[in-house]
């Protein structure tokens, strides 16, 4: 039956997730995706009533135009399923130092996510454009929208972990810390390895990876995130599609005096053009890279950089973990689906006691989940991230 269902919105840097569903009963009734947003070819996929529909929208298309799309040609088709949806959840990645928990959206929490775009200057202005642009579509919902905060997840992480080691007053009056993101990921898959594991979330001493364009890893000890990699912005940390990850500060001054490149020119360098695209000089997409791993050097050189920045995060959060590791935890596009990645990656943490099992870690892919390493040792799971049904959750807890 139709009744008390959340619509879904997730604007990324460079897709678009959405979906309607019960969070009571867990049962979605639309779903879609937008993937590829300013390439060449940008698509939308949906599936509704176990039809799966694929259409191409456009080269270059932006957050604006894919979002008219989704309105006029998706949800628009859907009026008995419009008209029984109570709230609105928005994925959003930063919430700056003032917000640590979900709230309903109004002026002064719009200005709140603004305020923190230098925080995250790829994620929130898409997150501001699906919260207006949504606001203006269903008027009648306007004050059913609930902003859902990456950033939520890592409010008990110890100082010793968020700060960093520049002048205190940095912290005090600046609020420069490390705030992370994927939070919303590392929260649900983290309680869904407590079930697998079938252990007390509250003594649970998991790495949970989350791997996609943009990338990160958490420490989670005795249930509670105590370090992740992402910092002040999602810039720090990992290798990521386009974004340089961890790099030696004195890069940018570098860049700056000696090449005599601008800010601006180093902020676009470091957030849009390194990562997998800049190392491989022609794709972020992981899927080409896995395909042309074996016959393009470029290719090879950037999947092996990525999985040895992942494991080098891995093997340092173990040192977190209270008495023992219960498991490493892959989700996200490439967690759940290149199995190339987690065997280069697991291969490389050998010494710490994982062994993976090659015929498992294969079949697991396309939204299957379990145990990808042999039974003597430390577990590696796969398991398929559900932002939706966290955001659905905490929305329907507000409005409800």
């Amino acid at each position: 039956m139709l009744n008390n269902l959340i619509f879904v919105l997730n604007c990324g840097s460079s897709s678009i997730k959405f979906s309607i569903l019960n969070p009571t009963t867990k049962k979605k009734y639309l779903s879609g995706l937008v993937e590829c947003l300013f390439l060449k070819k940008t698509y939308v996929k949906w599936k509704h009533s176990g039809i799966k529909y694929k259409k191409y929208i456009g080269s270059y298309i932006n957050h604006q135009d894919a979002l008219n799309f989704i309105f006029n040609q998706v949800l628009s088709k859907e009026k008995n399923i419009y008209n029984n949806i109570v709230g609105i959840g928005h994925r959003v990645v930063h919430g700056g130092k003032k917000i640590n928990k979900s709230v309903l959206i109004n002026t002064e929490i719009i200005n709140f996510i603004e305020n923190a775009i230098p925080f995250a200057p790829l994620h929130n202005p898409a997150n501001l454009i699906g919260i207006k642009m949504v606001m203006e579509k269903f008027p009648i919902l306007s004050n059913k929208n609930v902003a859902v905060f990456d950033t939520s997840f890592y409010q008990k992480m110890p100082k010793t972990s968020f700060l960093y080691a520049i002048p205190y007053l940095f912290y005090k009056k600046h609020h420069i810390r490390r705030y992370g993101a994927h939070g919303i990921s590392h929260n649900y898959v983290s309680s869904q390895a407590s079930i697998m594991l079938n252990k007390d979330f509250n003594l649970l001493n998991i790495i949970t990876c989350h791997l996609g364009n943009g990338s990160s890893v958490a420490a989670i000890r005795n249930g509670v995130c105590v370090d992740t990699s992402m910092g002040l912005t999602p810039l720090e940390g990992l290798v990521m599609g386009t974004r340089s990850g961890d790099i030696d500060p004195s890069i940018i001054f570098f860049m700056h005096k000696q090449i005599g490149l601008s800010i601006d020119q180093i902020n676009t360098i470091l957030t849009k053009e390194s990562g997998l695209l800049g190392l491989s000089g022609i794709s972020s997409d992981f899927r080409y890279l896995e395909k042309n791993y074996s016959t393009s050097k470029n290719a090879k050189l950037s999947v092996d950089i990525f999985c040895h920045r992942l494991s080098k995060y891995i093997a340092s959060y173990i040192c977190l973990m209270d008495k023992s590791l219960d498991a490493v935890v892959f989700t996200g596009g490439i967690g759940e689906n290149v199995s190339l990645v987690r065997e280069i990656t697991l291969s490389k943490l050998y010494l710490m006691g994982f062994k993976i099992d090659i015929e498992k870690n294969l079949l697991i892919k396309n939204g299957k989940s379990g145990l990808i390493t042999i039974n003597s040792s430390i577990p590696a799971l796969v398991i398929p991230t559900n932002e939706e049904l966290l955001i659905a959750e905490e929305t329907m807890k507000i409005v409800g």
